[in-house]
């Protein structure tokens, strides 16, 4: 199932705990909700619920209640005037958006901690791709970027007008290996078109992405599932061939949707061709998981987050769940304690998972609906 260890070389700080993690889910767990308790106590909100007297995974359910966007606003409204301990346990680099995509945008802070596990996990995919396939040209190749912009709004924080935009243009923006050496075009000049998100706004976006990738070798993209399909369907459009026709593209490394394998990738390879659609499940609270082999589902980063699951007949650490049993994730980072991510999960065995969709009535009625039509299949 992994490369040998010694095949890692360079790519082992980056890769080699997340294939450990995979063999041995349980202490993994364990050892990250320890590292993130000792973060915790440097936290009010921590201190309030006895975070230094944790022992074990029970003790952590009972003592921290699950809290979702809603219950953390107070706390966000402090860091806002400076007081970033209320929950985090380090000063935050900067404030980011969600698209909004199902309700109203988020805004949450970003530390460092936070965003060096958004480079790290977001690396995973690719450099695992690679590994598995021994395509190393994936790596040497120019990377597209479609993501969102970075300047949207401001925000007064701790006495300062700071501008923040949309997660993914932001990291994009901040991560150097991909803003030095691969990624086209650049966050920057993406910013400088503005800030809107119309259809006009879009397509000089997907313009200048076309114009300076033209005699490029673009050998991926990864970004928002929606945004990739729209890019294509532009370039058809507008230049009369599809993106299979222009360049090689080895594999796409799509996020921020769920359901990518099956209602998105089938679209997708009608315009990029035959390839690998790579999924990553990912959102502005982090990159949580992502596709470890061909099969269509996602592996978690046990590493790094803490998962649980509250289903019908209890809260269940993720690794535990049997092949079918689904409910809804509540994820612990560097940042948030036992946050609903407001997402439905469902296992299929050996550390397989796929995520359903957003914890919604429409989405729980279809989700029965289909197993109890093709259960026979989970």
């Amino acid at each position: 199932m992994f490369p040998a260890e010694g095949s890692l070389g360079i790519f082992q700080p980056i890769i080699g705990s997340w294939y450990e993690s995979l063999k041995s889910p349980h202490e993994f767990q364990r050892r990250t909700l320890l590292d993130l308790i000792k973060e915790y106590e440097k936290t009010r909100y921590g201190k309030n619920y006895h975070a230094s007297e944790i022992e074990k995974v029970a003790d952590f359910r009972i003592n921290f209640p699950v809290i979702d966007y809603g219950g953390l606003n107070p706390y966000l409204a402090e860091i806002k005037n400076g007081n970033y301990a209320a929950i985090l346990p380090e000063p935050l680099v900067c404030w980011v958006m969600t698209r909004g995509s199902t309700g109203p945008a988020k805004v949450l802070p970003a530390t460092k901690t936070h965003i060096e596990q958004i480079f790290t996990c977001g690396a995973r995919a690719l450099i695992n791709y690679a590994l598995r396939k021994k395509d190393f040209e994936l790596l040497t190749g120019k990377i597209l970027n479609l993501n969102f912009p970075s300047n949207v709004h401001t925000i007064v924080s701790d006495g300062q007008t700071i501008t923040y935009g949309y997660s993914s243009g932001t990291y994009a923006r901040l991560n150097p290996m991909l803003n030095k050496v691969s990624l086209l075009p650049r966050q920057e000049e993406i910013d400088a078109l503005g800030s809107g998100v119309t259809k006009a706004d879009w397509e000089r976006r997907f313009e200048l992405a076309y114009q300076q990738a033209l005699n490029e070798n673009v050998t991926a993209t990864i970004g928002v599932t929606p945004v990739i399909l729209s890019f294509a369907k532009y370039v058809k459009r507008k230049h009369g061939k599809k993106p299979k026709e222009l360049w090689n593209f080895r594999a796409l490394f799509c996020t921020s949707v769920r359901k990518i394998q099956f209602k998105y990738a089938p679209a997708l390879r009608r315009y990029f061709g035959q390839i690998p659609v790579v999924e990553i499940y990912s959102a502005t609270e982090g990159v949580f998981a992502q596709q470890l082999d061909d099969l269509p589902y996602v592996t978690p980063n046990y590493d790094k987050y803490f998962f649980e699951v509250k289903t019908g007949q209890g809260t269940k650490m993720l690794h535990e769940l049997k092949r079918g049993e689904w409910g809804r994730l509540i994820i612990s980072s560097c940042m948030f304690p036992r946050y609903d991510i407001g997402d439905i999960i469902e296992a299929a065995g050996k550390n397989y998972f796929r995520v359903i969709g957003r914890y919604k009535a429409l989405t729980l009625l279809e989700h029965r609906l289909y197993r109890l039509f093709f259960g026979w299949f989970l």
